[in-house]
């Protein structure tokens, strides 16, 4: 049996996606740019993939930019705002668990000039909210905090966060990378007070090199590749208009069931959760008091004490089960995960934590699989370990 455990990593492109990315490639494959019948046919797609996130996040089309994924989308909303809005300061504030693609532009920002503050988690990866409004000055400009961390599945109180923001600077511009909630959760930008929105496409289903930045209207912001003006100049590069026909595609069937795809999910996450807890020397991490449910649905992060990430991970490769390890987030320790040591892990499940991820497409047989396995692997693991 083989139990894929992996898609906050990546996931399966739905057959509805790739049915319509076929059509963009072989029949409608056009330059959008072009003036011709096949161009317009071609730029048909981004019209109506346009309109179809609109409808999502209850915004304009116009506030949509298509990307080449999520890190490019970062990317966009970091430099791209920070650069646009220098004159009126030079100070970001973000978190200590984001993802590299917000934390590397960051430190980018810091090389030009930019002075960025690192906001402290508590113990399940929710973000310090009063230490935030504390480092709120004249000269902050940016605030980027991530809507799901996509190695612990911790969810911020993002609306909380923008209204705070508020009351203290108005002017200040706030970041979501919504990455790992796009899909899973109701996103509504002008709603929750978001001014710039990052998503991606193979995280719900799409096509790997799809994604889009949501900026809201009159947000001023510089492009950071620069060529032939598309997408109204902010993003220039021929459309890939297969990528983001699948991608709107993908998004359009799990918006439509939604509550009933959290549904599964959380069952898949709380049976995972209770077979893992039922073992010994296992700790969940990220679990706040409210108990799962004020979780991600999609996301179980668990420490094995006595076994290495990498050795349990490939002993669980062996028996077809997938998992990941997390991401490297720390710069002064490759291996270590950030999110793990920013949320006070202690050191014997730093490098001894998995992260389990799920889709809809996702079984119980698969949960109860890779549980039984782990809990074959686990005395076996931790036995060798001790004779080395």
């Amino acid at each position: 049996m083989e139990a894929y455990l992996d898609n906050a990593a990546t996931t399966r492109v739905s057959e509805a996606a790739a049915r319509i990315m076929e059509q963009a490639m072989l029949v409608d494959y056009g330059n959008p740019s072009s003036l011709h019948t096949k161009g317009m046919d071609a730029e048909r797609y981004i019209k109506e993939a346009k309109k179809q996130f609109a409808s999502i996040l209850k915004c304009e089309p116009s506030e949509l930019t298509f990307t080449s994924g999520g890190t490019e989308s970062n990317n966009m909303a970091l430099i791209g705002a920070a650069l646009a809005n220098r004159r009126a300061g030079n100070h970001i504030i973000t978190t200590q668990i984001e993802h590299a693609s917000v934390y590397q532009p960051l430190l980018f920002l810091q090389e030009l000039g930019f002075r960025i503050s690192f906001i402290p988690v508590d113990s399940a990866g929710i973000i310090d909210i009063e230490a935030l409004e504390r480092e709120i000055c004249d000269d902050t400009i940016l605030v980027s905090v991530m809507y799901v961390n996509n190695e612990i599945g911790s969810v911020e109180p993002i609306r909380e966060i923008s209204e705070r923001i508020r009351k203290k600077k108005a002017d200040i511009l706030f970041h979501v990378d919504a990455i790992q909630a796009f899909g899973k959760f109701k996103l509504h930008p002008e709603k929750d007070g978001i001014d710039l929105l990052s998503a991606s496409g193979h995280k719900i289903h799409g096509p790997k090199g799809s994604g889009f930045l949501y900026i809201k209207n009159r947000t001023k912001i510089k492009p950071i590749l620069h060529g032939g003006g598309q997408e109204r100049g902010l993003r220039s590069g021929t459309e890939n208009v297969p990528a983001i026909a699948g991608f709107a595609c993908a998004a359009a069937e799990l918006y439509a069931k939604l509550e009933e795809n959290r549904e599964h999910l959380f069952l898949l996450k709380q049976r995972l959760a209770e077979r893992l807890q039922k073992m010994e020397g296992v700790r969940l991490h990220g679990i706040p008091a409210e108990g799962i449910r004020a979780t991600a649905p999609h996301i179980v992060s668990a420490g094995f004490q006595g076994v290495r990430s990498e050795v349990l991970l490939h002993a669980l490769e062996e028996k077809g089960v997938y998992a990941s390890s997390g991401s490297a987030c720390s710069s002064n320790h490759p291996d270590i995960s950030g999110t793990l040591s920013a949320i006070g892990t202690t050191r014997e499940f730093l490098d001894a934590t998995l992260r389990f991820s799920f889709s809809v497409h996702t079984t119980e047989e698969e949960i109860e699989y890779a549980a039984s396995q782990i809990e074959i692997l686990l005395p076996v693991l931790r036995k060798f370990s001790r004779k080395r």
